[in-house]
């Protein structure tokens, strides 16, 4: 075994042990003004053994959350502003934390057959193939916000002190992974949730009812392969299904005195469901193959869905290898003059804005990009008031994917009057910046200096609630 540390942002930080007031903000907060992967021991652990090589990737490690609290004062027209910071308290973690080492072989990168056997043995050993990591997305659902990985159930957590509660399962009747990307549907409030698996049912759709007590619909979609389904999208009729194919290396491999052939593959498609919907009511549209981790929204217009997300030619996430070749070339093959280069293989990794009209009368498919390729964009974000109807204007970073890092955490939400709340990184100490999104170019309205430094993370929510404030 050997440990690899990351480095720069990606290292993880400590838990500061309680709530901290912030007292360095340069400028003022609008009196109308309404978290990421931390690896507990270090990160990026490998394996070599006969069976070859496993490894972790950047976007594992346990999840920490990060709060920042705005607290109306006096005659509620300042702000007094606080952070704190706390692992989730999932299942695994503490087996971790119990042990004080890392437990569980690394199962996502690298040679097939290490990947495997680290299958068999972390399910022998702790009765999971992986860790819950609980590190990609903070949700909330009827007055409760849960923290979320798409390998498992949501975890509660107390707002109030981001204590871990219990895991949600929607009382019992929620038996498999749950996506990080659920979607409140437009008018009824209902959420619509599904969970990809790499076995059958593959993937399966479910609509939870507005107060978050009860499953209302859950369905097999009967998909005849795992998928890569990151997302999923709604309109105030249907459920948007995006399936695209994991990203495989064509080979063979003998394991076990058998020979087991993989293969790419290649179709991707795009599927319109009726909210209450099953497999057989699903009108689907072949669409060239692509990779995509997020949608920045759907909507009707006319006999035709819209549907817009970020699309690249292949990901930077790897898997399963056949053979010894990289899915990426080595760092200083992707950088000229300091600059990322944008030509040959490179380019497939840009997730550029893309639109697909799919016309329900004619069954007919168009589509076309909206940005270029001089820049490459992730997490997108629009006013979550308009998820699911037509809207005018989306937020996204921007993203050097092909060095495998990222320019700032997900954390550009608008909303209310017109503000919204923007983490930059690669600093001593995180800075958030509250800017106009009116004036979106213009200098920001203020600047809070966190007591530490936040590492890249994923994604980031408001939540109001009446003893904090905004979060």
């Amino acid at each position: 075994n050997s440990t690899a540390t990351s480095s720069s942002n990606f290292a993880p930080v400590d838990e500061i042990g309680g709530s901290i007031e912030i007292l360095q903000i340069e400028g003022e907060i609008p009196k109308d003004f309404p978290e990421g992967s931390n690896p507990l021991f270090g990160a990026l652990h490998s394996t070599v053994s006969v069976f070859g090589e496993s490894s972790e990737i950047w976007v594992e490690g346990e999840g920490m959350l990060h709060a920042l609290y705005f607290t109306k004062t006096g005659s509620a027209s300042s702000w007094s502003v606080s952070y704190d910071n706390r692992y989730v308290q999932s299942e695994t973690l503490k087996i971790e934390q119990d042990r004080q080492k890392p437990c569980f072989l690394p199962a996502i990168e690298g040679d097939s057959a290490a990947i495997i056997v680290a299958y068999i043995l972390n399910y022998l050993r702790f009765g999971k193939v992986n860790k819950n990591i609980t590190n990609t997305n903070v949700f909330e659902h009827a007055g409760r916000v849960y923290a979320v990985a798409e390998s498992h159930q949501p975890q509660e957590i107390c707002i109030q002190n981001l204590e871990t509660g219990n895991t949600w399962d929607i009382g019992g009747e929620w038996d498999r992974p749950f996506t990080a990307h659920p979607k409140v549907a437009p008018g009824s409030g209902e959420l619509v949730i599904f969970g990809s698996d790499a076995k059958k049912p593959f993937l399966v759709v479910g609509v939870v009812s507005d107060d978050g007590t009860k499953l209302k619909h859950k369905v097999d979609l009967k998909l005849n392969r795992s998928t890569l389904c990151h997302d999923i999208g709604v309109t105030l009729k249907y459920n948007i299904i995006i399936d695209i194919p994991l990203t495989i290396d064509i080979g063979r491999l003998t394991t076990g005195g058998q020979l087991i052939e993989f293969e790419k593959e290649g179709y991707a498609r795009i599927g319109i469901m009726p909210r209450y919907g099953d497999a057989e009511s699903v009108m689907w549209f072949d669409v060239e193959p692509f990779c995509m981790f997020h949608l920045i929204n759907c909507f009707e217009e006319g006999d035709e869905v819209v549907v817009q997300g970020l699309r690249s030619a292949d990901s930077v996430i790897p898997g399963p290898r056949l053979n010894k070749q990289e899915i990426l070339p080595e760092r200083s093959e992707l950088k000229k003059d300091g600059k990322a280069m944008k030509q040959g293989i490179n380019e497939k990794l840009f997730s550029r804005l893309f639109e697909w009209r799919l016309n329900l009368k004619t069954k007919t498919v168009s589509g076309e990009y909206l940005t270029g390729t001089e820049c490459s964009l992730e997490f997108p974000m629009i006013n979550n008031h308009y998820t699911g109807v037509r809207h005018s204007y989306g937020y996204a970073q921007i993203v050097d994917s092909l060095t495998r890092s990222a320019s700032s955490s997900e954390k550009v939400l608008p909303k209310y009057g017109g503000f919204a709340k923007l983490c930059l990184e690669e600093r001593e100490n995180t800075e958030v910046h509250i800017i106009d999104t009116q004036k979106f170019e213009g200098a920001p309205v203020a600047k809070i200096t966190l007591p530490q430094r936040v590492p890249y993370g994923f994604h980031g929510t408001f939540v109001h609630n009446n003893i904090h404030g905004h979060v």
